[in-house]
């Protein structure tokens, strides 16, 4: 469910037991900010695995640490065994998207970003097109004038246009030609309403370089069809082609079983792997 609504969590696993422990090996627990789920056995190791875990949700990286306890020298606990912790830490999600228009168009997007490491908002101001549930990643936003919504927005958002009034998509377009803070803008429309477009918004002061970065006709034009869920699959090719040209790749390393084994047998200092 945090992963799904795109929150930062860790999962901690015992992977290892020595002696008397207060839980078995395999046991875990889901950390986020302000809750935990579940235990790994209470006490001081507990307080001390969900402090830790709370400083790696500080960073807000994703990353994996083995941890040994001596659970006398370290937690004072008088069980006395040892235990060895795997903290797996989940960045909270950074691609947020905001989908101005709630028609058929969104609700076939909406099933494809539902499966993708996004969060959404779908963002109107026809309140009966806002009945239908949605993907535990996206939220419907109210807006009566949703050119407003564009300065609640978080920076580097990524914004995709369908309304059903061309007078709002204009406004839309010169709201975040004005605000400049997101990391892509796209609308849906023809060629023909594409060209009508650039040619409003330079003869209404905006740069060239600006309005050419709008992509209008939003989607792959090798991608065809007319059905609203083959320009959802247009719209979301050309969004994800994007999104992975920006993220780098990941620089982490994955820890081989030498190391692994030569940790568990010698508790040695936290190992920790971080993107």
């Amino acid at each position: 469910h945090c992963q799904q609504r795109g929150d930062a969590y860790v999962i901690a696993t015992i992977i290892n037991t020595q002696g008397s422990t207060p839980r078995d090996g395999g046991s875990k627990m889901v950390i986020t900010a302000s809750t935990t789920y579940d235990t790994i056995g209470g006490g001081q190791l507990e307080f001390l695995l969900v402090q830790q875990a709370r400083e790696l949700l500080a960073q807000n990286k994703t990353c994996q640490i083995l941890k040994p306890i001596p659970l006398a020298a370290e937690a004072a606990q008088c069980c006395g065994g040892n235990v060895t912790v795997m903290l797996e830490s989940f960045a909270a999600c950074s691609w947020q998207i905001a989908l101005f228009g709630a028609g058929h168009v969104c609700q076939s997007l909406v099933t494809i970003l539902s499966g993708l490491p996004c969060q959404v908002r779908v963002i109107d101001n026809r309140p009966e097109l806002m009945t239908n549930s949605l993907p535990a990643n996206c939220r419907y936003a109210f807006h009566a004038d949703p050119t407003a919504a564009i300065a609640q927005l978080p920076d580097a958002a990524w914004i995709v246009i369908f309304t059903h009034d061309h007078s709002l998509d204009f406004a839309l377009c010169q709201t975040l030609l004005r605000d400049q803070r997101h990391a892509f803008a796209g609308m849906i429309g023809s060629e023909t309403k594409a060209l009508r477009f650039r040619k409003r918004l330079a003869d209404a002061g905006f740069a060239g370089e600006a309005i050419d970065k709008m992509q209008s006709p939003i989607g792959l034009p090798e991608v065809k069809g007319k059905l609203p869920m083959e320009v959802a699959v247009s719209i979301a090719a050309q969004l994800q082609s994007h999104y992975y040209q920006q993220v780098p790749a990941s620089a982490a390393r994955s820890s081989s079983w030498r190391e692994i084994k030569t940790l568990l047998q010698t508790k040695q200092a936290t190992q920790i792997l971080c993107e």
